[in-house]
């Protein structure tokens, strides 16, 4: 399923294509593109949830409460986000490429993948993803997809 995901972002999203709407066609697509039907069905059920998730009144723990400062993750989600994972979605939030409702964003989405290989560069898409999705979030897209693209190779001096 992410490797549906992640030709749907490359491919329309990314590439600044026009996007479908239209499910069968796009169904099709992904089908001669050789994705698995039931495969592809997760993708796109996975990113109408994803868009869903912008009601926060259908998704109250969205919506940050006065006093919670501390992200305390659950046995199920360190299973898919490792320390390296977790310590990097703080940093987001530390330099302000993630809020409180798009870090939950994220972890809801990579709870949601049908994977038992996830790692921080499918984090990356992950954000990038959820990102894209969400109004208002063009800088913070802009400065994540900095950060992935622009990675420097080698030690810093």
């Amino acid at each position: 399923m992410f490797d549906i995901l992640m030709y749907l972002f490359e491919n329309y999203i990314h590439s600044e294509a026009e996007v479908m709407v239209d499910h069968d066609i796009l169904t099709d697509e992904l089908t001669r593109a050789g994705f698995h039907q039931d495969e592809i069905y997760k993708a796109l059920s996975w990113l109408e949830k994803l868009s869903a998730l912008q009601n926060t009144d259908a998704y109250p723990y969205l919506t940050r409460r006065p006093g919670v400062s501390v992200r305390i993750y659950t046995s199920e989600e360190t299973k898919f986000l490792d320390v390296e994972s977790r310590g990097f979605l703080m940093f987001l939030e530390q330099i302000n490429v993630l809020d409180f409702t798009t870090r939950e964003m994220v972890i809801d989405r990579v709870m949601e993948l049908d994977t038992n290989d996830f790692n921080i560069d499918d984090l990356k898409w992950v954000v990038l993803m959820v990102l894209f999705n969400v109004p208002g979030k063009e800088s913070a897209y802009s400065q994540m997809e900095d950060l992935i693209f622009d990675e420097c190779e080698g030690p810093l001096h």
